[in-house]
């Protein structure tokens, strides 16, 4: 059954993405003491008695008078949250009482039509419950007396929450036939604005401010009748610049998404060209498995021939170790070239999860054979008897033959090469195993 949608609002650091985690059973959610750590939108899968549902934790509704330059698009994406739940946990601090930020949070929430749980969380003396109901003045109904810390009185409110569910949600927030994209790159190159441009609505905040996105942020696409998971991910830096703790762990949690994701969109700074960062990202993106496919986003700043001629230089340079990786020029502030990137994925993301049909594999190794390339050591010489697909996200084949041993880098990547001449595998990488040919009696 879809799952249905469950938004935790409040203003900021009253206890949101730590009752998240205690209701998700994870600590995907980041919880750190500063003010306005999360900032986007985050979801996260759980489940209570028999129900599935989403948790979308929020970021903190702050006043107009806020000094945070992000207030006004965490109030805007935590509206965006409520619009689209099924049920709201409205959070405030039970020890601190009513401040104006709770009021405005309780004014934006009492013209939604939507089941509301309001909830005083940091009681964590069940005993101290007698100091929640000065909250009854935000007009919102009963306050719950919770420590999402410690689990006391969250099961009551669970079992309040899904009892208030709809029977069937609208959709489903994770189609399993989506495919699974993330948005991988450095900090400020322009991975949300792509992923709005995709998405077709502000689905993270966009900012010139480097480091804006600190979640793995979900949004669910569908082009052409195909369904797209795509993951905003946070901007990853060099480890000797990660001086925050929450960055730490925004960072891990973008490796989760790649992880997760069937191919990974490198979105590069066309006007800085790649660097050497940019070439880590896409190292690891491939080190777990992943499709790739690159965006020179930006273009539109590249304007003189000669500057073009350096970006691409870099491309080859920096980016030599996946040269069967599409490279697209695209502007998320023009739109250029960004409808090109969709076939672009689809055929990565066949490739990454492709078959290649063991007769034509061996016909390729007969080929080989008859060329004479090969491996010597002395008296030894490699033969490769037979291979076959052994695995696939990303494809892997298996060759047999009689020393394994003999086979290098160079061999592997000529190997490699052949294969890419033969059959469809751009935007993928790919797995070769040798092993040795049992000898029968």
């Amino acid at each position: 059954m879809p799952k249905s949608i469950v938004a935790v609002v409040g203003r900021p650091n009253v206890g949101k993405s730590t009752l998240v985690n205690r209701i998700a059973q994870s600590r995907e959610a980041i919880v750190h003491e500063s003010r306005g750590v999360t900032r986007d939108r985050s979801y996260h899968d759980a489940d209570w008695n028999g129900r599935d549902f989403t948790l979308v934790d929020t970021g903190g509704i702050e006043t107009g008078k806020s000094d945070d330059a992000f207030a006004g698009s965490i109030r805007e994406q935590a509206e965006a949250a409520c619009a689209e739940a099924d049920a709201i946990i409205f959070v405030v601090d039970a020890s601190t009482g009513i401040t104006e930020e709770d009021e405005t949070v309780a004014r934006i929430l009492r013209r939604t039509k939507k089941p509301i749980f309001l909830v005083a969380n940091k009681l964590d003396n069940p005993d101290d419950e007698k100091t929640i109901w000065e909250f009854y003045s935000l007009g919102l109904g009963e306050p719950r007396a919770i420590s999402a810390t410690h689990g006391h009185g969250t099961g009551d409110l669970l079992d309040e929450v899904v009892e208030a569910l709809p029977e069937e949600a609208p959709k489903d927030a994770y189609p399993a036939d989506a495919l699974r994209v993330a948005i991988i790159g450095r900090p400020n190159v322009g991975k949300s604005s792509i992923t709005n441009r995709f998405a077709g609505r502000n689905r993270s905040i966009v900012s010139d401010v480097a480091g804006t996105t600190r979640d793995a942020l979900d949004v669910v696409v569908e082009h052409d009748g195909r369904r797209y998971r795509l993951v905003d991910t946070a901007g990853m830096r060099k480890r000797n610049l990660v001086h925050e703790d929450v960055e730490y762990y925004s960072m891990v949690r973008g490796l989760r998404a790649i992880d997760e994701a069937d191919v990974c969109v490198l979105v590069v700074d066309a006007s800085e060209g790649v660097t050497e960062q940019d070439q880590k990202v896409a190292g690891l993106a491939i080190e777990r498995g992943c499709g790739l496919v690159v965006l020179l986003n930006k273009w539109d700043l590249v304007t003189t021939e000669e500057a073009r001629e350096d970006v691409m230089q870099s491309v080859a340079r920096r980016l030599a170790f996946a040269p069967w990786a599409p490279v697209l020029r695209t502007s998320a502030l023009t739109g250029r070239a960004l409808d090109k990137v969709w076939g672009v994925v689809d055929r990565a993301g066949a490739a990454h999860n492709g078959k290649i049909p063991t007769g034509q594999l061996n016909d390729l190794l007969a080929r080989l054979r008859e060329s004479g390339h090969t491996k010597v050591d002395g008296p030894k010489r490699l033969r490769i008897q037979y291979a076959n697909q052994t695995g696939n996200r990303p494809p892997a084949v298996t060759f047999f033959c009689n020393y394994p041993e003999l086979v290098d880098d160079n061999f592997r990547r000529f190997l490699e090469n052949r294969l890419r001449e033969v059959f469809d595998l751009e935007g993928t990488p790919v797995r070769l195993r040798f092993r040795k040919k049992q000898q029968t009696a």
